[in-house]
């Protein structure tokens, strides 16, 4: 399953939104022996790498993983991160924080072979923060406009991604039944045709009504674009 040497246990989620693996505890982590009332993580770059580089094959282009730390005291939010990086003997590389506190890493043998660790610094201990993992569309795929091409290329993007991820336990996993579309304004709401609406900030596409999509015009560029998904 994802994230297995992370993790024991991993849930697909079949709420749309993300694939969220917890628990990982404190005992999962190493604390940086200069860090101030135990918050920061230390886990090593080889432990994301096996499984970020099954997105970097030629046909799963348009995917990444974006992690996060769920707040286990406020389940529906994630841990602040003040700083995150990939550290080897030689040089930092600094990783981009979302507004979202997410952080995406690169897929490189080269950091593995040199035993980098990913090192995050987070406002709560360290004891509070569980891994959460989303996978989504890169940003350059995130428009207002977007053709009937390229909602199939989407969602095709999120089969080929669930088929290497089930492997022989494909029976276990959810199939892609569509297109979820998430905007920052959780709020927004807005009817675009006949049966097709955004909905506290959410539009969800069936897979059947993306054959009756010419051109999908959106009212800003979203946050991101998940899979919707149902078990098998």
């Amino acid at each position: 399953m994802l994230l297995k040497k992370l993790l024991p246990l991993c849930v697909i989620a079949l709420s749309i939104q993300s694939i969220l693996c917890t628990p990982l505890h404190a005992q999962s982590l190493s604390h940086s022996p200069d860090a101030k009332r135990n918050n920061t993580i230390e886990v090593a770059y080889k432990t994301f790498y096996s499984h970020t580089r099954k997105l970097s094959g030629d046909d799963i282009t348009a995917l990444r993983f974006a992690f996060g730390f769920t707040n286990i005291r406020q389940p529906d939010s994630l841990c602040q991160l003040t700083n995150a990086f990939i550290r080897t003997q030689k040089v930092n590389i600094d990783l981009a924080v979302t507004p979202e506190q997410r952080f995406s890493i690169p897929t490189e043998k080269a950091l593995k072979l040199a035993e980098a660790k990913l090192v995050i610094d987070v406002v709560e201990p360290v004891n509070q923060c569980d891994l959460n993992v989303q996978i989504e569309t890169l940003p350059e795929y995130l428009n207002v406009q977007y053709s009937q091409q390229e909602l199939e290329f989407i969602e095709q993007q999120y089969m080929a991604f669930f088929d290497e991820m089930g492997g022989f336990m494909s029976f276990m996993m959810p199939t892609v039944s569509g297109l979820q579309i998430r905007f920052a304004e959780q709020s927004l709401n807005q009817q675009l045709d006949a049966d097709l609406a955004i909905v506290q900030g959410i539009l969800r596409i069936p897979h059947a009504k993306l054959a009756s999509i010419s051109t999908l015009q959106l009212p800003e560029k979203p946050l991101r674009i998940t899979a919707l998904t149902e078990s098998k």
